[in-house]
C-alpha cells in the first residue's frame, strides 16, 4: 500500500511541476442573455508552473506560482494589477490555495521535499501555517463551511472522496474513483465533483449531510475541470474553446468562447467569482512560446534558463532516429560545457513551422568561429520541450 500512495504522490509532484502555464482572467460579460468573455490579461506572466486560480475576492485572485525552484501562493491584484505572494516555503511547495470561509486565511495543499502530503491553514497577514488534516493525504478539495471540507484523498486504490471536519478530525468516506475539481453549487446545500468510471466521466452531486449523490451530466472528452456560475450554469473547457451548460434549459452543453490565441490552445483549470462576473483559466503555453525561450537562453549561453524549457525525460535524436542525449542531467552536462567554451555562440532562425505540438526551426549555427546550417524539430508536450531532433 505505502509504494502505490507514494507513486501516486509521486505523479502528483510530476504532473504538475513538469508544466509551463499560465493564468489567464477574462470579464463575463452579459448582453441580452447572452454571455461573452472580454478584456483578456494574463495575470500571473511567469515562466514555470502558474495553475490552480480561485478568487480570494473580487479584488484577489490566489493561484498557485513558481519561485525560486518552488510554487508559493501568488495573490493577483485587480486594483494594482500586480502580483505578491502570500508565503515562502524553503523546503516544499504549495498547491489548491483557497479562502477560507469566514475567515481571512487561506489554505492550501503542500507538498514537502520528504514527500509529506498534507493540507494547511495559512495566516493571512504572516503566511505561517497549521496543518488542518494530519493523517489523511489531501490533493484536492473545497470547503463546504468554515469547518467541513469535501477532498479528493490519495489511498491504494486512487483518488476517493471524504467528507472532513478539520476540527474534530471526524471523516467519512462517500465516493471512489474522483477527479480533482471540486465546488460548491450555488442556491444549495450541495458540492459538484467528477466520478471517473472506465472512458465515463460523470459531473455528480454530494450532499455533505447526508451523504446522498446523484448525476447531474456526463462530461465530454473526459473533461474533469469545470466551475459554476451564479445561475447555476457550469463551465468547462475542452482545448482551445470553453462550453457552457445550464441544467434548467440546455439539452447539452454550448461554445461560450473558442480562442485563436496560440496561448489558449490547451485550457485546464478554471474558476469563477462569487458573483459571476470574472473568469480565471490556465493555459499552456504555445509551443513557439517555449522554442523561442529556448534559442534565447541558448544564445545567451544561459544553461539554466536554457534547461528550464525542457522536460524532465528529454530526449535527443540525430535524424530520423539515433538517440543522442537522454534526460535532463546528460543533457546539462553536455551542454554546460559547450556553453562555457564557446563564447561566440549564436543561433538565427532562417525559416520556422508550426505545426500542431511540433516546431521546426531551420537554423544558421555560429560556433567556434564556424558557421553552418541545421534544422531542428522539437515536439512539446504540457508546455515543455520533450524531443529534438537534429538534421544536419
Amino acid at each position: 500500500m505505502k509504494s502505490i500512495v507514494y507513486i501516486l504522490l509521486f505523479a502528483f509532484a510530476t504532473t504538475t511541476l513538469a508544466q509551463n502555464t499560465e493564468v489567464y482572467l477574462f470579464d463575463i460579460t452579459n448582453s441580452n442573455g447572452e454571455l461573452a468573455l472580454t478584456n483578456q490579461r494574463n495575470i500571473s506572466n511567469n515562466k514555470g508552473y502558474d495553475n490552480q486560480p480561485s478568487f480570494y475576492n473580487d479584488n484577489l485572485v490566489s493561484f498557485v506560482s513558481t519561485k525560486k525552484g518552488q510554487t508559493d501562493i501568488a495573490f493577483y491584484h485587480l486594483n494594482k494589477q500586480i502580483v505578491s505572494f502570500a508565503n515562502s516555503t524553503p523546503n516544499g511547495g504549495e498547491y489548491s490555495p483557497l479562502k477560507i470561509p469566514n475567515s481571512k486565511d487561506i489554505s492550501a495543499v503542500r507538498l514537502d521535499n520528504d514527500g509529506k502530503q498534507r493540507l494547511y491553514r495559512y495566516d493571512f497577514r504572516t503566511g505561517e501555517s497549521t496543518e488542518l488534516v494530519k493523517d489523511l493525504v489531501v490533493a484536492y478539495y473545497t470547503w463546504y463551511d468554515e469547518s467541513t471540507i469535501v477532498a479528493a484523498v490519495i489511498e491504494e486504490s486512487g483518488l476517493n472522496l471524504y467528507v472532513i471536519d478539520v476540527n474534530t478530525g471526524k471523516r467519512r468516506r462517500d465516493a471512489i474513483n474522483v477527479g480533482r475539481s471540486f465546488h460548491k453549487i450555488p442556491n444549495s446545500k450541495l458540492v459538484s465533483f467528477v466520478e471517473k468510471r472506465d472512458d465515463k466521466w460523470t459531473l455528480k452531486s454530494l450532499n455533505p449531510i447526508t451523504s446522498e449523490t446523484r448525476d447531474i451530466i456526463e462530461l465530454p472528452n473526459k473533461t474533469e475541470d469545470i466551475c459554476w456560475l451564479i445561475d447555476g450554469s457550469i463551465v468547462i473547457p475542452i482545448n482551445n474553446s470553453v462550453y457552457l451548460f445550464n441544467p434548467k434549459k440546455d439539452k447539452q452543453f454550448r461554445l461560450l468562447a473558442n480562442f485563436d490565441d496560440d496561448n489558449l490552445q490547451k485550457i485546464t483549470r478554471i474558476a469563477t467569482n462569487e458573483i459571476g462576473t470574472m473568469l480565471a483559466l490556465v493555459s499552456e503555453i504555445s509551443p513557439e512560446e517555449i522554442v523561442q525561450q529556448q534559442l534565447d537562453a541558448y544564445n545567451a549561453r544561459d544553461i539554466d534558463a536554457f534547461m528550464a524549457t525542457y522536460s524532465n525525460d528529454i530526449k535527443l535524436y540525430n535524424f530520423p532516429n539515433e538517440l543522442r542525449t537522454e534526460g535532463q542531467e546528460a543533457m546539462k552536462t553536455s551542454y554546460k560545457g559547450f556553453f562555457e567554451n564557446t563564447p561566440d555562440l549564436n543561433c538565427k532562425i532562417l525559416k520556422r513551422i508550426v505545426t500542431g505540438n511540433k516546431v521546426i526551426d531551420h537554423e544558421l549555427v555560429t560556433a567556434n568561429g564556424n558557421t553552418f546550417k541545421a534544422v531542428a524539430i522539437y515536439e512539446v508536450e504540457n508546455g515543455l520541450i520533450s524531443k529534438v531532433t537534429f538534421v544536419r
